[in-house]
């Protein structure tokens, strides 16, 4: 969904670089059936996304497939563009960024089930073969540090509102520049929710700035946040319940150009089981690995693929 951390030189350069892992198959894979295949995957260039690219490659790569990475490219737009034309074979969409940036829709469709069929069946005339989603959303959120939540007790977005109401002082919120002005972001959630903060209790910051500000200081209560990022539990943070469910699902989904899929419909069998397995808590465990302690994203997609089983060391 977003265009999340920094950019990580060295995981997949615009020309693409050959994966050179000697990877086997685990639980997939087996028999190879991508023997002989020559595939390139690609992803958007935040760490969430890079690390979910490099796990399709890894298991292309145990199931016999040479594989081509091009992780990392800039922006959404341009490696959807890959996916469409055939420049690239496989990566991790997000349903809710389909439905929305993409495809034109005003509204999302608040089943995640729902949204995932819609866009499924709609991309299918864009040369686009969506395989099952999983269940890692990584959508907007509201948080607030563990500390400051033990005196307000806040679990969901309409205890935020009920407390806007009774004491307006009290919530301060710190936001990026988008968020503050989107319709799916705080003016769209305000209203859903009945809610009316003071323009001067709203502070507008850089996306990484909000962590820090919400778990350290006393400058903002709750903070926008990001439902897969490793900061949540690095730093302490209570993200708060979407129980009017506003925020559109973002469920990361593979996505495959389809004249591929057509010539090795096995790829389902191999990323099924990978996406099941893909939950938000995962996502927010792989993360923190690359924004909290700074690992190689190739590395943290290879040592978790080994870890669940999916592939083998060569």
């Amino acid at each position: 969904m977003v265009l999340l951390g920094v950019t990580l030189a060295g995981c997949g350069l615009k020309s693409g670089s050959p994966m050179v892992d000697d990877v086997v198959p685990g639980s997939v894979g087996r028999g190879k059936p991508l023997d002989g295949a020559s595939l390139t995957v690609t992803s958007k260039n935040f760490s969430e996304n890079i690390v979910l690219g490099q796990m399709i490659g890894l298991v292309f790569k145990a199931a016999g497939a040479e594989v081509l990475d091009r992780t990392n490219l800039p922006g959404s737009i341009s490696a959807r563009e890959a996916i469409i034309k055939g420049d690239a074979a496989a990566m991790y969409e997000y349903t809710g960024t389909a439905w929305i940036t993409y495809l034109g829709h005003a509204k999302p469709i608040a089943s995640p089930l729902k949204q995932w069929e819609a866009v499924r069946d709609e991309d299918r005339k864009n040369g686009v073969t969506w395989l099952p989603q999983s269940t890692l959303n990584n959508t907007y959120a509201l948080a607030i540090s563990k500390k400051n939540n033990a005196e307000h007790h806040l679990k969901t977005l309409s205890d935020v509102a009920a407390l806007s109401k009774m004491d307006p002082a009290a919530v301060t919120i710190c936001v990026e520049n988008e968020f503050a002005s989107r319709d799916d972001g705080l003016p769209g959630m305000e209203k859903a929710y009945g809610m009316s903060i003071p323009a001067s209790n709203i502070r507008k910051m850089d996306a990484g700035i909000i962590y820090t500000q919400v778990s350290k200081s006393n400058s903002c209560l709750l903070g926008e946040v990001y439902t897969t990022d490793g900061r949540i539990k690095a730093m302490d943070l209570d993200v708060l319940v979407d129980d009017k469910h506003f925020f559109p699902n973002y469920n990361a989904a593979p996505v495959i150009h389809t004249a591929t899929f057509d010539k090795y419909p096995e790829i389902a069998e191999l990323l099924d089981p990978l996406s099941k397995r893909l939950t938000t808590e995962v996502a927010q465990q792989l993360n923190a690995k690359v924004d909290v302690d700074g690992e190689d994203p190739h590395k943290v997609a290879k040592d978790w693929l080994i870890a669940e089983g999916f592939i083998k060391k060569g």
